[in-house]
């Protein structure tokens, strides 16, 4: 077993299933955990689990939970996000 940690951004309020209302912007840190696939010639890796850590990096609050979440749906929530922040750039600029 291994965990990949990576931080994600987001630029406007967000929420994702199995979390207690929108979250703040901001940076949060992701981890991905991983089990080795065996009975296989090389090294490999499947992911088992996708966790994010409430609140965001840098946050004053005291206390911190990680939150099981989907991939895909964080991503999509990414995706998201970039597009508006995009899409709100454009319009600030005409």
């Amino acid at each position: 077993m291994r965990t990949k940690r990576s931080i994600v951004r987001f630029a406007a309020p967000f929420s994702l299933s199995g979390m207690d209302g929108v979250q703040q912007p901001g940076d949060y840190n992701v981890d991905h955990d991983e089990e080795e696939i065996e009975g296989i010639s090389w090294l490999a890796y499947r992911r088992v689990g996708t966790f994010i850590h409430l609140p965001a990096i840098g946050s004053n609050s005291r206390s911190s939970t990680m939150v099981a979440v989907d991939p895909s749906e964080l991503e999509a929530a990414l995706v998201h996000d970039h597009a508006h922040t995009v899409a709100d750039a454009g319009s600030a600029s005409t």
